[in-house]
């Protein structure tokens, strides 16, 4: 199962000729306009859900505008270049500008994708990360202040964070339910040990908070 936003917004908002494929691909972007103190680019998390050679919708922790250029570099994909085209509750599609050589390229590997996509082997390892089905969860932070985050990954022990926020090494938070603190800065986001371990039966039903009716 992937978050509802692919099953119905995408399928509504997209109706490209060519083939298009449902997918869950890590991933990180850059928008425009999003930058840090020193004035570079700020890079998050993301998770491409769905995919064609001229578009791919990405569920993602900040949103831009309509028309806004993104960077993208998709595991399995490479970077990719575009502007954003629809913007969905959680996350937006932007469209994919490549020349036409690259875009035969595309296409192998989408067909590639959707040949092996379900072949990945899980990994069974002791507190081994996963992804969790729904991504979506919100931060509270010491200060109070509530923000939406996209959890890259999980474990019994800690958790992979994208959003808004570039917190301090140090910093004590709360992702869902569950108490943590920073232990490591990314690109893209920041690692969290949990105050406490989590149970592998529940600790995705603890660290992610779903909105949606």
């Amino acid at each position: 199962m992937l978050p509802d936003v692919q099953a119905g917004e995408l399928t509504t908002c997209e109706r490209d000729r060519d083939i298009r494929i449902f997918v869950s691909l890590p991933g990180l972007y850059s928008l425009a306009n999003r930058r840090n103190a020193r004035g570079e680019r700020r890079t998050f998390a993301c998770r491409a859900v769905n995919i064609s050679e001229s578009s791919i919708a990405l569920i993602a922790p900040v949103t831009g505008e309509l028309g806004q250029r993104v960077i993208a570099d998709i595991d399995r994909l490479g970077k990719i270049e575009g502007a954003i085209t629809h913007i969905l509750s959680r996350g937006f599609v932007m469209s994919i500008v490549k020349s036409e050589g690259d875009h035969a390229q595309l296409a192998d590997r989408i067909e590639w994708i959707e040949k092996h996509k379900n072949h990945d082997a899980p990994d069974q390892r002791a507190h081994a990360r996963f992804a969790p089905k729904n991504p979506y969860s919100r931060l509270l932070l010491a200060d109070g202040t509530l923000m939406t985050c996209l959890i890259i990954d999980l474990s019994e022990t800690g958790a992979g964070i994208s959003a808004d926020v570039e917190p301090k090494v140090g910093t004590v938070l709360a992702v869902g339910a569950i108490v943590g603190r920073v232990v490591r800065r990314f690109v893209g986001g920041f690692a969290l040990k949990f105050a406490e371990p989590q149970s592998r039966d529940s600790v995705e039903t603890m660290a992610t908070v779903n909105d949606q009716k």
